[in-house]
């Protein structure tokens, strides 16, 4: 029995030959194209196809075989935008990026799919680490397999163009009348995701802000298995607020093209989101590992298979441009022949060999973009003018952040700060207060409530050049977000081969000793869905000294090499003055301006005190108890030094070791959970660096934080890092 692939494949020929072309679906006109550019589209369309039956037939010898057929009609949205209008690709638009590529010029689409479905490491995209579509030259950051996680940074894409007009911002990398492509499947369009994506672009276009995106439906009825109601896409999108809809039929080339230009002529004059259905099918299942007549009918299948793209493309190429069925067919076999010959020539080439070479995009291109000159100091005074008072004493961990921001934000006119509350009311524990007053509404700004959409809009506006600064209100709200950090952000250079890269600094509220306000959501102790995950860095400051000098760095790594960097800034620390008496002030700093500071280095240690008998690592909320500890473990006799980690990802193993070679114990203070923990990282460590028998550790309880006195019995104490360092040395 013939597979499905074969049963399409000689169908197309055999139907072409006999003059047996499927009747028009809609009742497009020939639309007004030359018939140089028809057949141009019709190549794309075919090259698209050679190049999925290749991949599903080429077992073991190509990699990933979720093809494009029946999407062919993409290449029409590719040939209707501009090459400057950054496109956020779903996995089935092979045919978009081929004909964008060719109308870019100079690129060589056939040959650079066929490396990268060899997963060779002279794939120009991934470097042989994926089968995605993209291409740094025409805008086009690659994909995975995606279930519409690619929505919410679209849409901050898409904001950050009339938002760069708006702050004549010259470091803008999209042009100032570009309008973003974003396209999905029909069953994506369902997940929680992309609906926040909808519901932001709808917000901010009520609003009348600009918000030039299309967002491209392709409708091909089934997602998986799973088929999606018939009408439904239509009924959930046609009459949403502030998103005009189009209809196409991506079958026809005509339709298509006609939606496509419509589409995107729409969203590029009025800067207003558009939401283009265009109608498609599936063919040859959703993968090459996919049986698809385990859950659709025999008759359903044939039924999509009569409705080949390339059927209704030869038809119209018969009847607009004269060319014969012979030589259709003809254009077919020739385009077989010669994927044949590049896809041969593209298994040869290398793959990537070890395990350096594939973890080499991780690492990013150092000094990519430099950062701007300190602003003269008169600009500084006058940006400070009316915080001369505070600027002279002593300040708290949240102060010293604001005031870090504001410099920060003078220097670099391309950080943007925005999140829940954080303009007018200067964030839920006043740590930005006063900003939006200072920067204006523009780069301060308030969001809608969905930590999708502010993630996204971070990585979004990082495209174009932009340095954000989200804020997340509490470490337990990222949750709801994840994996735009971990899916989106933390993988665009790896799978761009450190060709993209999406700049942030995500600043979060969290770590629990609120004295059990809020419970467990305002008590989140909980870094490990943040601390393995490749690329990222996570910095912690826990006191007012630490946090400008730290910050600083953060937002220059992000500038200067694309680094995605959280920043963790301990709730119970950002109002505390006092360390071991009321109105002694020792947690308190005074602000130092960045021209009389130098930044805190990735990986550098704090360590107070020098004692060789006890070496106390720890960070957040451990510092400070620790230090409050203190003075009772030296009146035990007790010599020690107290480890300040401040960036717990990644963790810097050489310095740690030599922080405590010296020392003959050593106590990890972890106020996160047992389980998890950077304590298990750091026992690691020293357990590998011949340390272990020196180590032990100090954690909260593998339990969710309770609401009122009841949360101090689940985590660290003073008394406790007391008993447990006396524990080591007995």
């Amino acid at each position: 029995m013939f597979d499905r692939a074969t049963i399409i494949d000689e169908t197309f020929s055999r139907r072409v030959a006999a003059h047996d072309f499927p009747a028009a679906r809609s009742n497009a006109a020939p639309h007004p194209v030359s018939a140089d550019k028809l057949v141009d589209l019709f190549d794309s369309q075919i090259m698209s196809r050679h190049l999925d039956l290749w991949a599903r037939r080429s077992k073991g010898k190509t990699f990933y075989s979720i093809g494009s057929s029946g999407h062919e009609g993409t290449a029409a949205m590719a040939a209707a935008a501009r090459t400057t209008d950054m496109a956020f690709l779903h996995y089935r638009d092979g045919a978009f990026l081929i004909q964008r590529k060719k109308q870019a010029g100079g690129l060589t689409p056939l040959y650079d799919m066929a490396l990268s479905f060899a997963a060779s490491a002279d794939d120009p995209i991934s470097g042989g680490r994926h089968k995605v579509l993209g291409c740094a030259q025409t805008f086009v950051p690659p994909q995975t397999s995606t279930i519409a996680s690619h929505l919410p940074k679209a849409v901050g894409a898409a904001h950050s163009i009339g938002m760069a007009q708006r702050l004549k911002f010259d470091d803008a990398v999209l042009p100032k009348d570009a309008t973003i492509i974003c396209s999905f499947g029909d069953a994506s369009a369902n997940h929680s995701t992309s609906q926040g994506a909808f519901n932001s672009a709808c917000w901010a276009a009520y609003q009348h802000l600009p918000m030039p995106i299309v967002f491209l439906c392709e409708d091909n009825g089934i997602g998986i298995s799973v088929r999606t109601p018939g009408g439904w896409i239509e009924a959930n999108f046609s009459q949403r607020p502030a998103l005009h809809y189009v209809q196409c039929d991506g079958a026809d080339l005509n339709d298509a093209l006609r939606g496509c230009e419509e589409a995107v002529a729409y969203s590029r004059s009025r800067r207003r989101p558009v939401f283009l259905h265009m109608r498609t099918v599936r063919l040859m299942g959703h993968a090459g590992a996919d049986v698809e007549a385990s859950y659709s009918a025999l008759s359903n299948i044939e039924a999509a298979e009569a409705q080949d793209p390339l059927l209704h493309s030869a038809r119209i190429l018969h009847e607009q441009t004269g060319m014969s069925a012979e030589d259709i067919v003809a254009r077919y076999e020739e385009m077989r022949a010669r994927v044949d010959r590049v896809a041969q020539d593209a298994l040869a080439k290398p793959r990537l060999e070890t395990a350096a070479e594939v973890m080499t995009s991780i690492d990013p291109v150092v000094g990519a973009k430099a950062s701007p000159s300190l602003p003269d100091s008169k600009a500084r005074d006058a940006l400070f003018v009316n915080d001369t008072r505070n600027l002279a004493k002593p300040v708290t961990l949240a102060k010293s952040i604001n005031f870090a921001l504001a410099d920060l934000m003078l220097q670099y006119p391309g950080i943007a700060l925005f999140g829940e509350d954080v303009a007018r009311k200067g964030g839920v524990y006043g740590v930005t207060q006063g900003l939006q007053d200072k920067f204006g509404a523009a780069r301060v700004f308030d969001t809608l409530l969905d930590e999708q959409t502010i993630l996204g809009l971070a990585i979004g506006m990082g495209h174009n050049g932009f340095v954000p600064i989200p804020e997340i209100q509490f470490l337990a709200y990222l949750h709801n977000a994840e994996d735009q950090i971990r899916g989106e952000a933390a993988t665009l250079s790896f799978f761009s081969n450190r060709q993209y890269r999406n700049p942030m600094v995500v600043r979060i509220a969290g770590l629990p000793y609120q004295k059990g306000f809020g419970g467990h959501f305002h008590n989140d102790n909980s870094l490990a869905v943040l601390t393995d995950i490749p690329g990222i860095i996570v910095a912690c400051p826990s006191n007012a000294a630490d946090a400008p000098g730290m910050l600083r760095e953060c937002v220059r790594l992000a500038n200067e090499d694309g680094r995605v960097v959280v920043f963790v800034e301990p709730i119970a620390l950002y109002h505390t003055t006092d360390l071991l008496a009321p109105d002694d002030g020792a947690w308190a700093a005074p602000y130092v301006a960045p021209h009389k500071a130098d930044t805190i280095a990735l990986g550098a240690l704090a360590q107070h005190g020098a004692g060789t008998e006890l070496a106390i690592i720890t960070y957040g909320n451990g510092y400070y108890l620790s230090r409050q500890a203190e003075p009772e473990l030296r009146g035990a006799g007790i010599d020690l030094r107290i480890i300040d980690l401040r960036w717990l990802h990644p963790l810097n193993e050489a310095a740690i070791v030599a922080a405590v070679a010296d020392c003959k114990h050593v106590l990890i203070v972890d106020e996160c959970r047992r389980s998890g923990s950077l304590s298990e990282k750091l026992t690691t460590i020293l357990t590998e660096a011949s340390r272990g028998d020196a180590v032990s550790r100090i954690t909260a309880e593998d339990c969710f934080i309770p609401l009122g006195p009841a949360a101090e019995l689940v985590l660290p104490s003073k008394a406790s890092i007391v008993e447990a360092a006396k524990a080591a040395l007995a």
